[in-house]
């Protein structure tokens, strides 16, 4: 039976060795290592807890949290990005920004499903391409319809991508003679999203986080990036034994917002499959769980990276697709441009590279996430590619100019709400609904409109100033007319 990390032993040995000097292998090529959930709130990992005040961080009451020591560790001994946000808060696009550094509509994946464009070039093809052994085990979402479809034939630079299936949130995996499999089967002998009789080796957390494991350890003595796209938390709330009862005795009330959900503006009314007009405190208990499990699987991995010798060698990314409002709002799910929707985690260890316990305030999104990582291993950003280089707020480069704004949009070629984020303040415009612009310091739980206060002027037509610059940019037809119209009126107007 797997342990139950509490702490990754072997990892933090190996750290303490690499904090007291620097690596002797700082010329080497440096491996990559990028862990990704799905569908996950910030507030479950204690490193963001942390950076939170204390009605922030327990929003599901002081003693509703999970530990996570072992992602906790990788932010210790690197970056933290406070705000990060997922440039489409929905699977396809916003992985689609995250391979790529182009705008989802620029991808081919401009909403769930849509298959990515084939002569696109990913961070993972431009190190395949320098001689690095690539793989990919989990969830890619990036080839159409096809449903669990493993080994998709377009590789996009994973060269090993035997473990890669394009939908689905399966919780039992066996490895055959014929290749992976859905373990749960419905009585057709059909895929079930059932967890059946998982255990430590076959839950879907656990067996793709094996196939990793085995990946570094074949390939320990040449360079890799590999990817490991892991299904939870993203619904449904299921989890293998003893993470189904390890939070069932918690007290959960639901978050301060959730009985304020008919003030939601029209871009995020209840209503719809992601409507939680009851609060099912059962749901977070298994969610926790899925988390747990997540961060002991994670804690193995940095294990392995130790006992190879290679933490020191690796960048290790822990990152999500995008959140999960978890009764926020009286929502589930993601969609929509408030915090715990759209807002991911990214933490980013590069030893030698990035200062341990850095903290990146500024805003960012997954569209920037390749042209940050070529950068930190000394290689250029693709043709094509618009997101931006912020290798120099990670590293910690003294006098740094950057321009504190990220844009995020809804899915789809022609998107129905934009948002303008800073690291304070959230413009959203909307086809549904008047402009709204939410202050994060003084309104962390976005429950007011402050677009009307004359304190805000400045910031409110600076906000549209910036996307105006952008859609203007995109091709014609991409800006819906009623949304031009509420551009140009707050930026000549205000």
């Amino acid at each position: 039976m797997k342990p139950c990390y509490l702490v990754p032993v072997a990892f933090l040995l190996t750290l303490a060795g690499s904090l007291a000097s620097p690596s002797s292998q700082a010329d080497e090529p440096r491996n990559v290592l990028i862990i990704q959930t799905d569908e996950h709130n910030f507030r479950t990992l204690g490193c963001y807890r942390k950076t939170l005040s204390e009605e922030q961080a327990f929003v599901w009451g002081k003693e509703a949290f999970v530990e996570t020591p072992a992602i906790d560790s990788i932010a210790r001994r690197g970056a933290l990005c406070t705000s990060f946000y997922a440039t489409s808060p929905v699977c396809t696009p916003s992985r689609a920004a995250f391979f790529t550094g182009r705008y989802p509509h620029r991808t081919g994946s401009h909403t769930n499903n849509e298959p990515m464009d084939s002569d696109i070039v990913t961070f993972a093809e431009v190190l395949r391409r320098d001689g690095y052994a690539t793989g990919y085990a989990g969830k890619w979402h990036l080839d159409g319809p096809g449903k669990p479809q493993w080994a998709p034939r377009r590789q996009f630079g994973f060269s090993d991508n035997r473990f890669m299936f394009n939908r689905g949130h399966w919780k039992n995996f066996q490895l055959t003679d014929a290749g992976p499999r859905v373990g749960s089967r419905d009585k057709n002998d059909a895929p079930s999203y059932d967890v059946g009789d998982a255990d430590d080796q076959t839950f879907a957390t656990d067996w793709l986080a094996d196939r990793a494991m085995d990946f570094i350890r074949e390939h320990a003595d040449e360079p890799f990036c590999y990817h490991l796209s892991l299904p939870d938390p993203h619904g449904p709330n299921t989890v293998r034994p003893p993470y189904d009862t390890m939070f069932a005795d918690m007290v959960i009330r639901p978050p301060m917002s959730f009985s304020m959900a008919n003030e939601n503006p029209a871009w995020a009314a209840v209503g719809g499959k992601n409507s939680a007009a009851r609060f099912n405190p059962a749901l977070m208990t298994l969610y926790f769980g899925m988390v747990r499990c997540i961060d002991d699987n994670v804690g193995q991995i940095l294990d392995t990276l130790a006992e190879l010798k290679l933490t020191d060698k690796t960048i290790i990314v822990f990152t999500s697709d995008h959140g999960d409002l978890c009764f926020e709002h009286g929502r589930l799910n993601k969609g929509n441009p408030y915090e715990a929707s759209a807002k991911i985690p990214m933490i980013i260890a590069a030893p030698g590279l990035i200062p341990a316990g850095t903290r990146v305030d500024q805003a960012l999104g997954t569209v920037d996430f390749a042209p940050t990582l070529l950068s930190l291993l000394g290689k250029q950003s693709t043709t094509g590619a618009v997101g931006r280089d912020a290798s120099p707020l990670l590293t910690a480069q003294s006098d740094v100019a950057w321009d504190d704004v990220a844009i995020i949009q809804s899915s789809g070629l022609k998107p129905s709400w934009f948002a303008v984020i800073t690291d304070r303040y959230k413009l959203v415009l909307s086809v549904s609904e008047r402009p709204w612009l939410f202050d994060l310091k003084t309104d962390p739980d976005e429950l007011k409109n402050s677009i009307d206060l004359d304190q805000n002027r400045d910031i409110v037509r600076q906000l549209a100033g910036r996307l105006r610059d952008y859609t203007q940019a995109q091709d014609a037809g991409f800006l819906n007319p009623k949304l031009k119209q509420q551009i140009d009126t707050l930026v000549s107007s205000l």
